[in-house]
């Protein structure tokens, strides 16, 4: 299964989330990928739209893994190969991550200011997974903010990471997990770069899809 775009796969996921259709849930979108999937998820279940930060931490000299996630209020999760960074790499990584989620949170906040999760549904939502650590941190992040249900809505996860969200998430629809699974963006047609500018467009407008 492939998506022409991240348009495509967001409008399929609003089609599986239609039982929340007039509760109002709040959709927090994975910067910055997600953010404009999840405005068009919002949009069609008549929800509220916001983000939620974290950030992977990356394996040295191995940028494109993660070995774990970070979220803004400093919290560490730990993944499968956490273990092959030294303390010291780590602490620099951390701060690195932690920067750039500053900044994304002061420049977003700029256009829609934080909405409380507590008391509500949750739906985070994500273009895809690989091994599923940036997801995990953003689940422990808002679970830790008392919402009342949390949902997961994702495109692509290979098994044994949908696995692992499904124990810590109280539903998660994934529109494909296959066993043969190298990166996200296999899956998609188009899989342009989403900047922080589109992140924003999405955050204060009904039609922030429409420049991705």
């Amino acid at each position: 299964m492939r998506f022409a775009n991240r348009e495509e796969a967001a409008r399929l996921l609003a089609g599986r989330l239609t039982g929340e259709r007039g509760k109002t849930p709040l959709v927090l979108g994975v910067p910055r990928g997600a953010v404009p999937m999840a405005r068009i998820i919002a949009d069609t279940l008549g929800g509220e739209l916001d983000v939620v930060l974290v950030r992977k931490l990356r394996a040295p000299e191995q940028p494109e893994l993660a070995i774990g996630a970070v979220d803004e209020a400093g919290t560490v999760l730990k993944g499968r190969y956490f273990e092959i960074a030294s303390e010291e790499y780590l602490r620099g990584e951390i701060r690195t991550q932690q920067e750039i989620l500053r900044k994304r949170r002061e420049l977003y906040t700029r256009v829609h200011p934080a909405i409380d999760p507590i008391g509500r549904t949750v739906i985070i939502v994500d273009d895809g997974v690989a091994t599923g650590s940036s997801m995990l941190a953003a689940i422990a992040s808002i679970r830790a903010r008392k919402p009342r249900r949390l949902v997961v809505a994702i495109g692509v996860a290979p098994p044994q990471t949908l696995e692992r969200i499904r124990s810590e998430a109280d539903e998660v629809v994934c529109l494909h997990s296959p066993a043969d699974f190298h990166a996200v963006g296999q899956f998609f047609e188009d899989f342009s770069e989403v900047t922080d500018e589109m992140v924003a467009a999405a955050l204060s407008t009904k039609d922030g899809m429409t420049h991705v």
